[in-house]
Order: C-alpha cells, then structure tokens, then sequence
C-alpha cells in the first residue's frame, strides 16, 4: 500500500489573503457559480461595518465561503469591505484545497479567505503606508485587520490559525513600472513582518502571482510577475500566464475564468506549502543563437511540452511571427525578424528564422498583441466558444491536473516573457 505523503499542516485553520485589482475582486465575474460550500471553508463576515473596521468588533463573524466572498462594491473605485465585484478566485481555490488534502490524506483541510484588493488600482494603493485618496489606500490596512479579527475568532473557538499563502492578481495598472518587481518584493516583505506579529507563526508566508496579459506589449509588470519568483524563488511562485482562461471582454475573466485561476492557485498552494515540492512553472531557463536558429530551453512541470490544438493562432494576421506559435524575435536593433518554423525539441524549442537575428537579439514569448488585420480594430482574440486576451501562445505542458471545481484539465501554459539570446 503507498505510503501518504507528509502534509506541511500546522494549522487548524489557513489563512489565505488575496489583494490586486480589479481581476483580484471578480470584475465582471456575474452571476456568481460558489454559491454554495461543500466543506467548511469560511470568510470573515463584516456585517454592514464602515471604514475603518475595528478587529475587536462584535459583529464580525466566521461565515461559511461562498460568493460574493465580501460585500459589492457600491460605486468605482472603492476599498476593503465593500470592494467586491463579482465571483473571485477564492472559493475554488478553497474548494480545490480541501479536495486535494482530503484525497491525499483523507483529513479535512480548512481555510479562510479574505479579498482586499482595490479594483483599478496600481501598487502604490496596495502597499504598506499607502497614501490614501478618496476610498483608495485602505488594502493593506484592510488585510491586517481580517487577520486580527480572525485570529481572535479562532482562538475564540479553540482552533489554531496562520496565514498561508498571499495571492496576487494585479499588474494592469502598473504595466508600464520599471520598479515594479521590487516593490513586488517589498510588498512580501512588509507582509511576511506584520501577518506573523499578528498570528504568532513561524511559518513564511508564500506569495503566488499570476501575469497579466491584457495591457502594454512587453510590459514591465508582466516580465516581473514571472521574474519575482526566479529571483526570489522561497518567497515568491508565479502560477503562470492567465491567457488560456475565458475572458468576458479581453481584460477580465468570466466567472469560469476566475474558478479555473483559483483551481491554479490551489494546485500551486498545494504543492509548494502542504507537499514541500519545489514547483516552478512552465518558464524559459535560456535561449541559445546559432545563426539563423534560436534554441529556448525550459523548465517543464508535466512532460512533454506540446503545442495547444486549442487556442487561435497567435499573430494569425502577420506573416513575420504568425509560423511562430507565440513567439517573437527581434533584433538588438529593434528590428522585427521573420520566423519561419518553431519546433518542440525534448525540454526546448527551436525557432528557425528567415535571417540571423544577430548579437543581442531578444525572443519573447506572448508579449506582443495580434496587429489588426486590414480595416479591423485589434481585439482580444476569438475561436468560438472561446474568448480571450491580447497576448498569448500556444506553447503549454501535459499536466493532467483536474480541477475538482471546474472539471476542467489545466496544463501550464507557458509564461510570458522576454530573453537575451545568448
């Protein structure tokens, strides 16, 4: 009989806590799909409780987590608690969890969520000391709070708590910010000084990111949601691209789309904190040049890589990149090179380009937007029944992960990103 794994589960009940923007509080995730909770995942209920909320308040209870996780927002832009928009990742994350633990090991496994992103808003409102405009600036703030008021619900029920996991969906309003991947860290830091002083766990607290696609070609933001956690890989995971979930109008995801991002983020919680698993996501490690041949080796989850049959045809309407599956090469010029072919090769891929890029050339990888075609607005891309985002390829691993929620099948979808070639 195969032995159970090991189960890093100190606590009763985890803490996860989810900040961004508007991806982050459901925007355009209506009707919700959790209405209901299967298992005894819970959200901090705030009652009808204005700005500023204090932990020691009566009112405030432990509610079982469905969705709408917190209550609508009432106007744009609004703050923690009353920011919600829509379905967020947090109940099929929750869900996912539970499933996982319990088939592993058959023991129930609890966790309680709290949304406080600011829909709209760049870094400079989720941050620690954020300068409050308006109802602006209240996230952080609003994190530390529920984390209060939680640990003291739960000691109140004799049940031992500590904050898990922080999850980040945000990047759109910081696209263009050079320093975004340090104020990244910072954010991390400032959490992982305050949650604990609050809990009282020893235990570091796991920051999982997702790219953005949808705003700016080569945008800092997204190179620095997957380059967080390369640098910073005990600290920080990116769970990989969100290009390959449905998306209501190219920016924002459906309800599905959120159901399927949070079933990501539980597979990723999963193996980095409860199984110890140094999981990394389907990313570049170099790209190597050899005349005309660009050779792109990667770090691979779930051999083999394989093509997706799936999604439209990245950059269908131009000939320079469309026989390149996602990618993109340009020379240290600036210079748009033509690819002919893009290969899987083992753990690599092979792009054969028309000329030598040259010294210095750089290869991206869904990181520009489809032109538009001749008299046509560019637009997020379409095959029916599938709508989706402005950037991305079709490079993906054989990860037979199954949401629990969803029934979904998620490989992963490579990340976005641009490299030297060496």
């Amino acid at each position: 009989m195969a032995q159970a794994p090991a189960l890093n589960t100190p606590w009763d009940w985890t803490g996860i806590i989810g900040t961004g923007q508007s991806l982050s509080v459901g925007e355009q995730g209506r009707p919700v799909r959790s209405t209901t909770q299967p298992y005894h995942n819970l959200k901090l209920s705030t009652g009808d409780l204005n700005w500023p909320v204090d932990p020691e308040d009566t009112n405030l209870a432990l509610v079982p987590l469905i969705e709408p996780i917190g209550r609508q927002a009432p106007r744009y832009p609004s703050s923690w608690p009353e920011n919600i928009s829509g379905e967020t990742p947090h109940s099929a994350m929750a869900n996912e969890l539970t499933a996982l633990v319990m088939a592993s090991s058959g023991r129930d496994y609890v966790t309680v969520h709290s949304a406080v992103g600011e829909n709209g808003q760049g870094m400079k409102f989720l941050k620690k000391n954020a300068i409050v405009v308006g109802t602006n600036g209240h996230s952080y703030e609003g994190a530390l709070i529920e984390t209060k008021a939680i640990t003291r619900l739960a000691k109140a029920a004799g049940k031992t708590y500590g904050v898990g996991a922080i999850t980040l969906t945000h990047g759109e309003s910081d696209a263009g910010n050079m320093s975004y991947e340090e104020q990244l860290h910072q954010l991390w830091s400032d959490y992982n000084t305050d949650l604990p002083a609050i809990t009282g766990q020893s235990q570091k607290i796991l920051m999982i990111l997702s790219q953005q696609n949808s705003v700016n070609d080569s945008a800092p933001s997204t190179q620095a949601e997957w380059k967080a956690g390369v640098d910073h890989p005990d600290e920080m995971v990116c769970s990989g691209p969100k290009y390959q979930y449905p998306y209501a109008e190219g920016i924002h995801l459906t309800a599905l789309g959120y159901q399927e991002l949070g079933e990501k983020y539980a597979q990723v919680y999963y193996q980095r904190v409860i199984l110890g698993n140094n999981w990394q996501p389907l990313e570049p490690l170099g790209v190597e040049r050899n005349g005309t041949v660009l050779t792109v080796h990667f770090h691979v989850p779930a051999g083999p890589l394989v093509w997706d049959t799936e999604l439209q045809t990245p950059h269908g309407t131009n000939d320079t990149w469309k026989a390149g599956k996602g990618f993109e090469v340009i020379s240290a010029s600036g210079t748009k090179i033509t690819i002919t072919s893009a290969e899987i090769a083992g753990d690599s891929v092979v792009i054969t380009c028309a000329e030598d890029p040259g010294a210095g050339a750089r290869v991206g990888y869904a990181m520009k937007a489809e032109p538009a075609a001749p008299g046509q607005k560019r637009g997020p891309m379409m095959a029916t029944p599938y709508r989706g985002t402005f950037r991305w390829g079709l490079l993906r691993d054989s990860d037979a992960f199954e949401g629990s929620v969803t029934k979904k099948v998620q490989p992963n979808y490579c990340v976005a990103f641009e490299l030297r070639a060496e």
